[in-house]
């Protein structure tokens, strides 16, 4: 699996990528310089199950270290990763 960030100074996402198939994308929004708000996370039904929202997350969260911003994950998935993972929560705004 292959998750690729397009991003530009507005709004980007992740995309997992399997082979030629789209296994889910996750779409932010930038509010200010330091901080993405996650707005949805999709993950293609044949890919359900399959860990790859958590994927997406984890490429978030190491996009948010290295970048030094935090993320506001308004989606529902995103956030429920958070809460479960206390260990990404030095990103967390």
């Amino acid at each position: 699996m292959t998750i690729r960030n397009i991003n530009s100074n507005e709004k980007g996402y992740f995309k997992a990528m399997e082979d030629e198939l789209e296994a889910g994308i996750m779409t932010y929004i930038w509010d200010g310089k330091d901080k993405i708000i996650v707005e949805h996370t999709v993950v293609a039904p044949l890919f359900e199950g399959k860990g790859v929202g958590k994927q997406l997350v984890m490429a978030a969260v190491a996009f948010a270290r290295e970048h030094k911003i935090k993320i506001y994950p308004q989606c529902a998935y995103t956030r429920s990763v958070f809460e479960k993972n206390v260990d990404m929560r030095d990103v967390l705004a």
